[in-house]
């Protein structure tokens, strides 16, 4: 049966993909650590939709865990073709005070957990010759983020890996894109433990999801959510990179100073 499995999949941007897929006739496997939002959410998008919603509650942080949700789906029969690498969390603040396993836990999830799922479905997607993946990244991806330094950290490294993916599986029919969002109406920054930082723009999860499915449908390697963001990054490449970094620096600190 196809699927698409996306992670992260209770809130924000994952919940909008698994909306928007359901309402466009795919099957989803929706995965997140809150099974009671899982279940509310399956139940909705199987009665407003002639599709199958299942989930499987998994910490992705866990070691074991990308292996045991791969299993899962073999044992189901289920033939994922397009995976959503979306779950991943940040955590504002100085990095010395900032709870050293909480920033171990964010590399697991955001890179770890990724690239072994990355890994795992990316084999029997070449031997079909289709398929795709989405790995969420971030505006963040583009420069280092004072006070935010292991999040940004991580976000470079999925924009990177994606983009290189990108160019090894082209050929194979498959597509492997980064998406970069900026600044969303979700409760990031709540989970970050961070206020928002100020923006021209903010954008709904469903833009997002609306940019991703469109940069996916032209194959692209990697794609910026929302025009201020993309004019905001195409900017950053003609200023130094250590002018970037203090002008960064200077509006993250204002927020944590607050």
């Amino acid at each position: 049966m196809n699927t698409t499995l996306i992670t992260g999949a209770s809130s924000g941007i994952g919940e909008a993909f698994a909306r928007k897929l359901a309402a466009q006739g795919r099957n989803v496997l929706v995965v997140a650590r809150s099974e009671d939002k899982l279940i509310t959410l399956c139940n909705e998008l199987g009665r407003m939709n002639s599709i199958r919603a299942q989930h499987i509650a998994l910490d992705l942080s866990l070691p074991e865990s990308p292996a045991l949700l791969f299993e899962e789906t073999r044992k189901r029969g289920l033939l994922v073709d397009l995976l959503i690498n979306n779950a991943g969390f940040g955590a504002f603040g100085d990095f010395t005070k900032i709870d050293l396993q909480r920033q171990l836990n964010m590399i697991d999830l955001n890179i770890k957990a990724l690239v072994e799922l990355s890994y795992r479905f990316l084999a029997p997607m070449r031997e079909r010759k289709q398929g795709a993946i989405i790995n969420v990244a971030s505006t963040a991806a583009f420069q280092p983020v004072p006070f935010m330094n292991t999040y940004a950290a991580t976000k470079a490294f999925v924009l990177s890996f994606s983009e290189a993916l990108w160019e090894e599986n082209r050929t194979f029919g498959v597509t492997v894109m980064g998406l970069c969002p900026g600044v969303t109406e979700t409760n990031f920054f709540e989970a970050a433990h961070g206020s928002k930082p100020p923006a021209r723009s903010s954008q709904t999860p469903e833009e997002v999801v609306d940019t991703a499915m469109s940069g996916l449908a032209h194959r692209q390697s990697s794609i910026v959510s929302g025009w201020t963001n993309f004019f905001m990054v195409e900017a950053e490449r003609f200023v130094p990179r250590s002018v970037v970094v203090r002008m960064a620096g200077r509006m993250m600190r204002a927020q944590y100073e607050k």
